[in-house]
C-alpha cells in the first residue's frame, strides 16, 4: 500500500508541484483545507479542517492515518495587509498542528515544515548558512522565524525537518510575485514594466527543485534538522530582464516606481545548500535560465 501524504496549502503553487511529483513517485496524497468543496488535482481525498481549531485537526488526523506531513499552508506574501493573519496562519497554525500530533501520541514517520529565508534578513555574511543568525525585517519573516523556534521545543516529540527555501519560481506562481510579474510583461510585449528596487539580487531555484527536496528530505534520515534549500549564487534583478529580453527577442524599458520600493529591502542574499546536499544527494535538475524559458513558454 502506498504510503500517504497529508499535505496542508495543498492547493498553492508549491502544493500543487509538490502533489504532481509525489503522485509520480507512488505517494497517496490527501489535502487538508481549510474550506470545503476545494477540489486538489492529484489528490485522493481532501479533509478539511481549520488549523485553529485542535479538535477538527485531530478529528481528521484519525481519519486520515497520515504517513507524513508536509505543512506548506502560509500566508507567505511579505506586504499581506493583515499582520494578525500572518501570525494566526503561519505561527499559530503551525503550533497547533503539532501539539495536536503530540496529544494523540501519533506515530507519524515525518512532518516537514515550510519556513523561509526571509528569516535570516539583511544577512551580510555570504553565503548564508542554516546556522547563521536570524534577523527578520517584517512580520511575515518574524513569524516563520517564532515558527521555527516553537518547532524547535517539540523537536524532541515529534520527527521533524524544518526547510528554508530562498527565492523559487515556476509556472503557475501568482503574478503580484516579482518572477512572474516580469515574465507576463514580456508574454504580452508590454513596452514597459514598472519595478521596485533595482540593485538587488537573489538566489532563485527552480519550484520543481523544489519540493524534489522536500520529497528526499521526507525519505531521508534526516530529523531535528534546519535546511536551506537554494543554489548557491544570486542573480542580480537585472539580469532576470536581460534573460527573457534574450527569450522573447525585444527590449521591455524598466521604470523605477516608489509605490513598489520595499522598506528595509534585502540586497543580496543568496545561501549554501551544502547542508542539504549532504543529507539527500544531489536535487537539483533545472538552471534558472531553463525556469525562465519554460515560464515563459507556457
Amino acid at each position: 500500500m502506498s504510503k500517504k501524504i497529508l499535505i496542508s496549502g495543498a492547493s498553492g503553487f508549491t502544493g500543487r508541484h509538490f502533489i504532481q511529483l509525489a503522485n509520480k513517485l507512488g505517494y497517496q496524497c490527501i489535502a487538508l483545507c481549510h474550506r470545503e468543496n476545494d477540489i486538489i488535482s492529484g489528490c485522493s481525498d481532501v479533509v478539511v479542517a481549520d488549523l485553529t481549531n485542535k479538535d477538527e485537526l485531530k478529528c481528521q488526523l484519525l481519519k486520515v492515518k497520515p504517513d507524513f506531513i508536509v505543512h506548506l499552508a502560509a500566508i507567505s506574501f511579505v506586504k499581506h495587509g493583515n499582520v494578525a493573519d500572518i501570525y494566526q496562519t503561519n505561527l499559530l497554525g503551525t503550533v497547533n498542528l503539532l501539539d495536536c500530533l503530540i496529544e494523540l501520541d501519533y506515530p507519524i514517520n515525518k512532518v516537514l515544515l515550510a519556513s523561509s529565508s526571509n528569516v535570516y534578513g539583511n544577512n551580510t555574511q555570504l553565503p548564508i548558512l542554516e546556522c547563521s543568525q536570524p534577523e527578520p525585517v517584517n512580520d511575515y519573516a518574524v513569524s516563520k522565524c517564532a515558527m521555527e523556534l516553537a518547532a524547535k521545543v517539540r523537536f524532541e516529540k515529534l520527527p521533524i525537518v524544518v526547510t528554508r527555501p530562498f527565492n523559487y519560481t515556476g509556472v503557475g506562481q501568482a503574478e503580484h510575485f516579482l518572477i512572474p510579474k516580469i515574465v507576463k510583461a514580456f508574454k504580452a510585449r508590454m513596452s514597459e514594466l514598472e519595478l521596485g528596487n533595482l540593485d538587488v539580487a537573489r538566489d532563485f531555484s527552480d519550484v520543481r527543485d523544489v519540493v524534489s527536496a522536500y520529497i528526499k528530505l521526507l525519505e531521508s534520515d534526516a530529523c531535528s534538522e534546519v535546511f536551506n534549500i537554494c543554489t548557491g549564487k544570486a542573480t542580480p534583478l537585472l539580469t532576470v530582464v536581460e534573460r527573457l529580453k534574450e527569450l522573447a527577442d525585444y527590449p521591455i524599458e524598466v521604470k523605477v516606481n516608489p509605490d513598489f520600493v520595499r522598506e528595509n529591502e534585502i540586497k543580496e542574499l543568496y545561501g549554501t545548500n551544502k547542508k542539504l546536499v549532504d543529507a539527500i544527494g544531489d536535487y537539483q535538475q533545472h538552471c534558472f535560465e531553463d525556469t525562465l524559458k519554460w515560464m515563459y513558454e507556457e
